[in-house]
Protein backbone atom coordinates (compact mmCIF):
# COMPACT_ATOMS: atom_id res chain seq x y z
CA UNK A 1 0.00 0.00 0.00
CA UNK A 2 2.04 3.42 -0.59
CA UNK A 3 1.10 7.41 0.32
CA UNK A 4 1.71 9.21 -2.24
CA UNK A 5 0.78 12.44 -0.14
CA UNK A 6 2.70 11.14 2.82
CA UNK A 7 5.68 13.61 2.62
CA UNK A 8 3.21 16.24 1.61
CA UNK A 9 1.61 16.01 4.60
CA UNK A 10 4.73 15.59 6.45
CA UNK A 11 6.07 18.72 5.02
CA UNK A 12 2.04 20.82 5.96
CA UNK A 13 2.94 19.81 9.65
CA UNK A 14 6.53 20.64 10.00
CA UNK A 15 5.21 24.33 8.30
CA UNK A 16 2.68 24.48 10.38
CA UNK A 17 4.53 23.99 13.73
CA UNK A 18 6.92 26.25 12.64
CA UNK A 19 4.45 28.43 12.32
CA UNK A 20 3.11 28.41 15.61
CA UNK A 21 6.66 28.96 17.08
CA UNK A 22 7.04 32.02 15.26
CA UNK A 23 3.67 33.04 16.88
CA UNK A 24 4.57 32.14 20.38
CA UNK A 25 7.95 33.95 20.09
CA UNK A 26 6.23 37.04 18.66
CA UNK A 27 3.96 36.91 21.40
CA UNK A 28 6.55 36.50 24.38
CA UNK A 29 8.67 39.08 22.32
CA UNK A 30 5.97 41.89 23.12
CA UNK A 31 7.07 44.63 25.71
CA UNK A 32 4.90 46.63 27.79
CA UNK A 33 5.42 49.95 29.14
CA UNK A 34 5.61 49.89 33.07
CA UNK A 35 7.31 52.99 33.66
CA UNK A 36 7.85 56.35 31.34
CA UNK A 37 9.03 59.76 32.86
CA UNK A 38 10.09 62.53 30.85
CA UNK A 39 9.82 65.20 27.93
CA UNK A 40 8.12 61.82 25.81
CA UNK A 41 6.35 60.50 28.52
CA UNK A 42 3.00 60.64 26.44
CA UNK A 43 4.13 59.02 24.06
CA UNK A 44 5.09 56.12 25.47
CA UNK A 45 2.35 55.80 28.42
CA UNK A 46 2.57 53.51 30.97
CA UNK A 47 0.12 49.92 29.72
CA UNK A 48 1.15 50.35 25.90
CA UNK A 49 2.11 47.49 24.41
CA UNK A 50 4.95 47.20 21.94
CA UNK A 51 5.53 45.16 19.12
CA UNK A 52 8.79 43.47 19.08
CA UNK A 53 9.68 45.65 15.66
CA UNK A 54 8.13 48.86 17.31
CA UNK A 55 11.30 51.65 17.73
CA UNK A 56 11.39 54.34 20.96
CA UNK A 57 12.98 57.68 20.27
CA UNK A 58 13.88 58.89 23.62
CA UNK A 59 15.10 62.32 24.12
CA UNK A 60 17.68 63.78 27.07
CA UNK A 61 15.78 63.63 30.21
CA UNK A 62 13.22 60.09 28.87
CA UNK A 63 13.26 57.22 30.69
CA UNK A 64 11.39 54.26 29.86
CA UNK A 65 10.71 51.37 32.11
CA UNK A 66 9.73 47.79 29.36
CA UNK A 67 8.80 44.75 30.72
CA UNK A 68 9.44 41.59 28.58
CA UNK A 69 8.52 38.15 29.70
CA UNK A 70 8.74 39.15 33.39
CA UNK A 71 11.90 41.27 33.69
CA UNK A 72 12.31 44.85 33.29
CA UNK A 73 14.71 46.72 30.25
CA UNK A 74 14.90 50.60 31.09
CA UNK A 75 15.91 52.83 28.43
CA UNK A 76 17.18 56.26 28.57
CA UNK A 77 17.68 59.25 26.80
CA UNK A 78 18.74 60.56 24.29
CA UNK A 79 18.57 57.64 21.53
CA UNK A 80 16.70 55.06 19.69
CA UNK A 81 15.95 51.86 20.94
CA UNK A 82 14.10 48.85 19.75
CA UNK A 83 11.28 47.50 22.20
CA UNK A 84 12.21 43.82 22.42
CA UNK A 85 15.90 43.37 23.04
CA UNK A 86 18.58 40.92 25.12
CA UNK A 87 17.53 40.95 28.84
CA UNK A 88 20.06 39.14 31.18
CA UNK A 89 18.15 37.40 33.99
CA UNK A 90 19.21 38.21 37.67
CA UNK A 91 20.00 35.44 40.20
CA UNK A 92 18.14 37.92 42.36
CA UNK A 93 14.80 38.47 40.43
CA UNK A 94 13.35 35.33 41.46
CA UNK A 95 13.47 35.61 45.23
CA UNK A 96 13.07 39.56 44.77
CA UNK A 97 9.72 38.73 42.81
CA UNK A 98 8.76 36.07 44.78
CA UNK A 99 8.61 38.10 47.81
CA UNK A 100 6.82 40.59 46.62
CA UNK A 101 4.16 38.98 45.56
CA UNK A 102 3.64 36.42 48.42
CA UNK A 103 -0.06 36.59 49.46
CA UNK A 104 0.99 35.59 52.86
CA UNK A 105 3.97 37.69 54.01
CA UNK A 106 6.22 36.24 57.12
CA UNK A 107 6.61 39.70 59.26
CA UNK A 108 9.53 39.94 61.80
CA UNK A 109 9.67 42.25 64.67
CA UNK A 110 13.25 42.55 65.33
CA UNK A 111 13.24 43.98 68.18
CA UNK A 112 15.47 40.71 69.49
CA UNK A 113 18.02 41.99 67.82
CA UNK A 114 20.94 43.39 69.26
CA UNK A 115 23.13 47.03 68.66
CA UNK A 116 25.37 48.49 70.98
CA UNK A 117 25.12 51.90 72.37
CA UNK A 118 24.65 54.55 69.09
CA UNK A 119 24.11 51.67 66.69
CA UNK A 120 20.66 52.73 64.77
CA UNK A 121 17.93 49.86 63.53
CA UNK A 122 18.74 49.16 60.10
CA UNK A 123 16.33 51.54 57.80
CA UNK A 124 14.71 49.77 54.61
CA UNK A 125 14.13 51.64 51.34
CA UNK A 126 11.17 49.67 50.13
CA UNK A 127 8.28 47.68 51.65
CA UNK A 128 9.05 43.71 50.88
CA UNK A 129 5.88 42.90 50.18
CA UNK A 130 3.31 44.53 47.79
CA UNK A 131 0.36 44.01 50.31
CA UNK A 132 2.45 45.86 52.95
CA UNK A 133 0.92 49.52 53.54
CA UNK A 134 3.47 51.84 53.62
CA UNK A 135 1.86 54.68 55.34
CA UNK A 136 4.39 57.12 53.50
CA UNK A 137 2.61 56.70 49.81
CA UNK A 138 -0.44 58.06 49.23
CA UNK A 139 -2.68 57.72 46.41
CA UNK A 140 -4.88 54.10 45.99
CA UNK A 141 -3.60 51.23 47.71
CA UNK A 142 -5.15 47.23 46.04
CA UNK A 143 -6.11 45.23 49.62
CA UNK A 144 -5.76 41.38 49.21
CA UNK A 145 -7.38 40.69 52.84
CA UNK A 146 -8.46 43.72 55.05
CA UNK A 147 -8.87 41.06 57.80
CA UNK A 148 -4.71 40.84 57.44
CA UNK A 149 -3.75 44.53 56.42
CA UNK A 150 -0.29 45.83 57.79
CA UNK A 151 0.71 49.18 58.09
CA UNK A 152 4.86 49.40 57.45
CA UNK A 153 7.13 51.94 58.27
CA UNK A 154 10.75 52.03 56.79
CA UNK A 155 12.92 52.02 60.03
CA UNK A 156 12.27 50.40 63.63
CA UNK A 157 14.04 53.03 65.32
CA UNK A 158 12.13 54.17 68.42
CA UNK A 159 8.26 54.45 69.14
CA UNK A 160 5.73 56.29 67.06
CA UNK A 161 2.19 56.91 66.91
CA UNK A 162 0.46 57.17 63.88
CA UNK A 163 -3.14 58.56 63.62
CA UNK A 164 -5.40 57.99 61.45
CA UNK A 165 -9.07 59.21 60.40
CA UNK A 166 -11.67 59.09 58.18
CA UNK A 167 -15.28 59.93 57.83
CA UNK A 168 -14.99 61.61 61.68
CA UNK A 169 -13.48 59.11 63.03
CA UNK A 170 -10.15 59.00 64.75
CA UNK A 171 -7.89 56.75 66.08
CA UNK A 172 -4.44 56.12 67.18
CA UNK A 173 -1.79 53.50 66.33
CA UNK A 174 1.37 52.86 67.92
CA UNK A 175 4.09 50.93 66.66
CA UNK A 176 7.12 49.97 68.77
CA UNK A 177 11.13 50.35 69.03
CA UNK A 178 12.10 47.48 67.11
CA UNK A 179 9.41 46.94 65.14
CA UNK A 180 8.46 48.42 61.13
CA UNK A 181 5.17 47.06 60.85
CA UNK A 182 1.53 47.16 62.77
CA UNK A 183 -1.80 45.71 62.25
CA UNK A 184 -3.99 48.06 60.69
CA UNK A 185 -6.76 48.84 63.52
CA UNK A 186 -9.83 47.12 61.99
CA UNK A 187 -11.79 47.27 65.10
CA UNK A 188 -11.75 50.88 65.46
CA UNK A 189 -11.36 51.72 62.09
CA UNK A 190 -12.72 49.23 59.82
CA UNK A 191 -10.88 49.28 55.78
CA UNK A 192 -13.87 50.42 53.99
CA UNK A 193 -13.72 50.99 49.99
CA UNK A 194 -14.19 54.34 47.99
CA UNK A 195 -13.68 56.67 50.87
CA UNK A 196 -10.27 58.82 51.68
CA UNK A 197 -8.27 57.77 55.27
CA UNK A 198 -6.15 61.00 56.50
CA UNK A 199 -2.14 59.47 57.87
CA UNK A 200 -0.38 61.71 60.33
CA UNK A 201 2.11 61.42 62.59
CA UNK A 202 4.63 58.56 62.69
CA UNK A 203 7.59 60.00 60.98
CA UNK A 204 5.47 61.92 58.76
CA UNK A 205 6.92 65.10 57.60
CA UNK A 206 3.08 65.50 56.09
CA UNK A 207 -0.48 64.42 56.48
CA UNK A 208 -0.94 61.74 53.64
CA UNK A 209 -4.04 60.07 52.13
CA UNK A 210 -4.87 56.57 51.24
CA UNK A 211 -7.75 55.67 49.56
CA UNK A 212 -8.43 51.61 49.33
CA UNK A 213 -9.77 49.35 46.45
CA UNK A 214 -10.59 45.70 46.91
CA UNK A 215 -8.53 42.95 45.29
CA UNK A 216 -10.77 40.14 44.19
CA UNK A 217 -7.80 37.42 43.35
CA UNK A 218 -4.45 38.56 43.43
CA UNK A 219 -2.50 37.38 40.42
CA UNK A 220 0.44 34.78 40.66
CA UNK A 221 2.78 36.22 37.70
CA UNK A 222 4.67 39.23 37.47
CA UNK A 223 2.44 40.25 33.90
CA UNK A 224 -0.74 39.79 35.80
CA UNK A 225 0.35 41.48 39.07
CA UNK A 226 1.03 44.48 36.68
CA UNK A 227 -1.98 44.61 34.33
CA UNK A 228 -3.92 44.36 37.90
CA UNK A 229 -2.20 47.09 39.75
CA UNK A 230 -2.64 49.40 35.91
CA UNK A 231 -6.29 48.63 35.69
CA UNK A 232 -7.22 49.05 39.75
CA UNK A 233 -4.97 52.93 39.56
CA UNK A 234 -2.77 51.20 42.58
CA UNK A 235 0.28 53.54 41.71
CA UNK A 236 2.16 52.94 44.57
CA UNK A 237 2.31 49.23 45.05
CA UNK A 238 3.27 49.23 41.19
CA UNK A 239 6.21 51.58 41.38
CA UNK A 240 7.42 48.97 43.97
CA UNK A 241 7.09 46.64 42.17
CA UNK A 242 8.51 47.61 39.27
CA UNK A 243 11.38 49.46 41.54
CA UNK A 244 11.92 45.89 42.82
CA UNK A 245 12.30 44.17 39.64
CA UNK A 246 14.68 47.20 38.02
CA UNK A 247 16.97 46.49 40.77
CA UNK A 248 17.18 43.28 40.55
CA UNK A 249 18.10 43.20 36.94
CA UNK A 250 20.62 45.84 37.30
CA UNK A 251 22.46 43.30 40.09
Amino acid sequence: MSFPDLPMRRLSLTAAAIMAMTVVGTAAAQSMVVRSTGPSASKYPTGAKLKSADKLTLVSGDKVVLMQAGKTRTLSGPGTFGASGTIQASQSMSGTVTRMLAKGPTLRSRGGFSRGPGDAAPVESRAPNLWLLDYREGGTFCVADPATLMLWRPNMEGDTALEIESAGKKTTVAIVDGANFRKWPTDTLPVQYGIDYRLSGGGLSAPVKVRFTPLENAPDTIEGSVDMLMAKGCAPQLNRLVDAMSEAEAG
